[in-house]
């Protein structure tokens, strides 16, 4: 009997050209600032971030990869919640009286600079979708 093992995960390079690619079209789509894009990815070295944006390809570590995970996931939710993407695009923009965000907008919440604060964004995205 030959021992079951969990597939392999992607090594981290492989995943990195794609997660940076992805998060640039989602902050283009959300009309981000460059200083708003570098505080949703965990504040980079200036000059990193910049080499990212340009080639869309880099070695980000753990940390981004998990902020670009989230970031995807809040999008994606956001596409599914709202058809228009002019109306999803605009919803992170919006201020909200909802607990999480004490009339806020989810981009402020997001740009207070914790990888947690994106963990709460996406996961209320999924309890209005009925993911709880």
């Amino acid at each position: 009997m030959s021992a079951k093992t969990a597939p392999a995960s992607p090594p981290r390079d492989d995943l990195a050209g794609p997660a940076l690619r992805a998060f640039f079209r989602i902050a283009d789509a959300w009309g981000l600032k460059n200083t708003q894009a570098r505080r949703l990815l965990g504040n980079p070295a200036e000059s990193t971030f910049y080499k990212w944006k340009k080639q869309r390809d880099g070695v980000p570590g753990r940390d981004v990869i998990e902020r670009i995970s989230y970031l995807l996931g809040i999008f994606k939710a956001l596409e599914l919640l709202f058809p228009d993407p002019t109306r999803a695009d605009a919803w992170i923009r919006r201020p909200n009286d909802a607990a999480p965000f004490g009339g806020r907008s989810a981009l402020d919440r997001m740009l207070s600079g914790n990888v947690a604060d994106l963990y709460v964004v996406r996961s209320y995205l999924d309890a209005q979708r009925g993911w709880q």
